[in-house]
């Protein structure tokens, strides 16, 4: 697929992966690149007339509603908006987990359900959801992440077979550990977003339906796609 005439939604542009995506696009012949953010005020000056900013509050049926009208003509759904918290099932409080599950599962489900519509339509379009490689399996010191982001996977596996026929193609993307504001508590060497944001682009654009766009996502991915058991077990220090 060619970025040439195509317009793109990016939700959660304001900053690291989304951000870094939008000038990742901007570097292709890219049509128009909506930048989705809560507040409009938070977003970066991209220098480029194709960004048009795009205020989107994906957990506020209204904003949405307000969205998908001044966005109408969006050609792929790049769903990046999300949150995290450290948090565990047993001390933590079930509002704390819960904040996790309403945007990153519920909020993304949202703005994909007022989309498809118009994509159903017009018999074509590209829903493309961050998911995060803890959505193929749990790391426990991001349990209600890892219960949110694998909620999402399940929702794009779903999808992928709901829309099977449509001509929109629905794709996943698994980042692992990425230099962002998000992942600044995690111990762990991280890739920079602009490396991750490359990859995502490339890959939206040569349609991969698993996107793995930083070394260990690559390893993950594999080792899930060829002993996802083994990868469990190592990941809950039983192997």
């Amino acid at each position: 697929m060619s970025y040439a005439n195509q317009t793109v939604l990016v939700s959660g542009a304001n900053r690291g992966i989304g951000a870094a995506t939008v000038r990742e696009l901007l570097k292709t012949d890219v049509k128009k690149i909506y930048a989705g953010a809560r507040r409009i005020d938070t977003l970066p000056d991209f220098g480029d007339a194709r960004v048009v900013p795009l205020q989107l509050d994906i957990t506020d049926q209204a904003s949405v509603d307000a969205a998908v009208k001044a966005a109408a003509d969006t050609d792929i759904l790049l769903n990046n908006a999300g949150t995290a918290v450290f948090a565990n099932f047993i001390e933590s409080p079930v509002e704390l987990i819960a904040g996790d599950m309403n945007v990153n599962y519920y909020g993304t489900l949202r703005i994909i359900r007022a989309f498809t519509p118009a994509f159903t339509a017009r018999g074509s379009g590209t829903i493309a959801n961050v998911i995060s490689v803890v959505g193929l399996t749990s790391a426990p010191g991001l349990a209600g992440y890892s219960a949110s982001k694998a909620a999402l996977q399940s929702l794009t596996q779903t999808l992928r077979a709901t829309l099977k026929g449509s001509g929109i193609q629905v794709l996943g993307i698994y980042p692992g550990p990425i230099d962002t504001d998000l992942a600044k508590d995690i111990p762990m060497d991280k890739t920079s977003p602009e490396h991750c944001a490359s990859e995502i682009v490339k890959g939206i654009a040569a349609g991969h339906t698993y996107i793995f766009p930083d070394p260990v996502a690559l390893h993950i991915g594999q080792l899930w796609a060829s002993d996802g058991k083994t990868l469990d077990t190592a990941l809950a220090g039983e192997g």
